[in-house]
């Protein structure tokens, strides 16, 4: 127990450094458009992933930083409600014991991404209140890590490709919020 609490610790300290906090100029936080994702985008861990993510979305190309925020939690709700369903799925026509246990581990943590993490990034970005939209997404990447690691005595994990996406994303839409401070 003290060692899960500890290497959660460690873990949580580490996904903080993963979060971006270069300032941003007041000029940037006004644009909006393609130049705006791209520019907002070098400030987050995943440059790639953020770029696809926002200029998926049609909204992107007259948004600003906040607009920003707010589509990539909503591309994090659409990824991890996807994810959710999978882990749902699998657990219904998984028979080995320990499979089923990190599944059943995993519907956990992200029934509360969906249910907590993300609801409070939304309504954070929404309210004009960042600290807690950081929070937020933050502690969605976490639960997304803690899945990961549920795995570790597993030969395949089942989820991993979404698992990373929904953590990946996290970290994006974190960083993004995180410009808003």
């Amino acid at each position: 127990m003290n060692n899960t609490i500890s290497l959660t610790l460690l873990h949580l300290a580490f996904c903080f450094t993963l979060v971006s906090f270069t300032p941003i100029s007041a000029l940037e936080l006004h644009g909006t458009g393609a130049n705006m994702v791209e520019t907002t985008c070098q400030k987050t861990p995943f440059y790639n992933l953020c770029v696809s993510a926002l200029k998926s979305d049609p909204r992107s190309s007259g948004a600003d930083v906040a607009g920003l925020a707010q589509i990539g939690t909503d591309k994090l709700k659409a990824k991890a409600t996807a994810t959710l369903r999978q882990i749902t799925a699998l657990l219904k026509v998984a028979k080995d014991p320990e499979l089923k246990m990190a599944l059943r581990d995993c519907a956990d943590y992200y029934n509360a991404i969906v249910k907590y993490d993300i609801p409070v990034a939304v309504e954070a970005v929404t309210k004009g209140d960042p600290k807690f939209g950081v929070e937020g997404a933050t502690d969605a990447a976490n639960e997304a890590d803690a899945c990961g690691r549920g795995f570790k005595n597993q030969p395949k994990f089942p989820i991993y490709a979404s698992n990373k996406v929904v953590h990946d994303l996290s970290a994006v839409v974190a960083s993004i919020v995180q410009l808003l401070l």
